[in-house]
């Protein structure tokens, strides 16, 4: 069946999983073999790629680098909740027909002009409708547009969890078979069927239905060394040493019960807010001045200011008596608690198993599913408060 597989026009197929992660880095998307892999597999077995994940990892950078490295053509079906499938398959140009139907108003009353009584005249207009509902009249939507279309293309069907149900079972017969039909017209069949790849942020648990007919893969937060050189990447300005202690910084923030968590394009912008700014280090003060970068929430945001102090330089010492949580001992009485190493802190943050099991990505939790053992698709928050010797 590989071998069936025919270069069109402007499509560049990969050879290997090694030219997946050289096209991909090219493009200045830094892939694993693991993810590699998957995405080789997809281009060869022409297999729906279903990505999920927490936001913010790069699964729709993902589709976009498939397009530019493969010069296929990028079609988005951004989904939403209450979505119908003429928003995602085809509809109608009503504007267009009437517009026509104005136009040909004296051809229709030639037709009609010797008809003997009203039922004949409708049935001669009714023979008319395949005029009005043929290709000059269908607005292609984008599951339609990759189907149907002369140019091969990238259909990227993003965070299709937070569409109904109903979206899904739509998306069965596209996924399954490369096929649209339009009851007026007729079914559609892909004559280069497209790269397809969906995206969920597992807001929902999608149906087992189109999980089967999909690629899978799960991308979480990178590990330290590899969100670092995606750093490197993107060319931010800020010295290498900062964007190394940037890193920890905000693996560390991502340990916190956020309710949403700094993902890799806000790490991003934190490092290019700071290098912008001439930082030439990361004291507590310039931190605090930009956490806003990463972190969005209010309640977030005194998290992340009551330890970021602690983040930029944990070894230091600190009194016991930390900024504000908005509660108290409740004893009734004073301590003289005086002062705690810094190192110690670190060492309580580090334990594991300090966190409950109701935050996002813990294992075992609910609405994440399985996670994988490493790679980049792998969290470990143990790596994130590791220190380079």
């Amino acid at each position: 069946m590989l071998d069936d597989i025919a270069d069109q026009p402007g499509d560049k197929p990969f050879e290997s999983v090694e030219e997946v992660i050289n096209r991909f880095g090219e493009h200045g998307y830094i892939a694993d073999r693991r993810l590699a892999t998957t995405v080789y597999l997809q281009s060869r077995l022409d297999k729906p790629l279903l990505l999920e994940g927490p936001a913010g990892v790069g699964k729709t950078e993902l589709a976009k680098t498939l397009a530019e490295a493969t010069g296929r053509k990028l079609l988005r079906l951004q989904c939403y909740e209450g979505q119908d499938e003429s928003k995602a398959l085809y509809e109608w140009d009503y504007g267009k027909q009437l517009l026509y139907t104005q136009m040909l108003r004296d051809k229709i009353g030639e037709i009609i002009a010797d008809a003997p009584d009203l039922s004949t005249a409708i049935d001669r207009i009714g023979e008319q409708d395949s005029l009005f509902f043929s290709d000059r009249f269908l607005a292609a939507r984008p599951l339609l547009e990759a189907i149907r279309g002369d140019e091969p293309a990238v259909l990227l069907v993003d965070e299709v969890d937070r569409a109904d149900e109903a979206l899904e079972a739509v998306l069965l017969e596209c996924l399954a078979e490369f096929q649209v039909s339009v009851p007026e017209v007729g079914t559609y069949t892909a004559t280069t069927p497209p790269y397809v790849v969906l995206t969920s942020n597992n807001t929902r648990d999608l149906s087992a239905a189109l999980k089967r007919r999909c690629l899978h893969l799960f991308l979480d937060y990178p590990d330290h060394d590899r969100e670092l050189e995606i750093v490197r990447s993107k060319h931010t300005g800020l010295p290498e040493n900062l964007a190394e202690q940037l890193v920890s910084v905000v693996r560390q923030l991502r340990a916190l019960k956020l309710r949403k968590a700094p993902s890799i394009s806000e790490t991003i912008d934190w490092a290019r807010t700071l290098a912008v700014l001439g930082a030439d280090e990361l004291g507590s003060e310039v931190l605090a001045e930009t956490v806003n970068v990463v972190v969005k929430y209010e309640r977030d945001l005194h998290q992340a200011l009551d330890v970021i102090g602690h983040m930029a330089d944990p070894n230091r010492d600190i009194p016991h008596q930390l900024p504000t949580h908005g509660h108290g001992h409740g004893h009734g009485h004073d301590h003289d608690h005086g002062e705690v190493d810094g190192r110690e802190v670190r060492a309580a943050k580090d334990a594991p198993g300090r966190h409950d099991d109701s935050y996002y990505g813990a294992p075992g939790s609910g609405g994440s599913g399985r996670r994988p053992t490493g790679g980049q698709g792998h969290r470990s928050f143990s790596a994130a408060t590791r220190r380079k010797s």
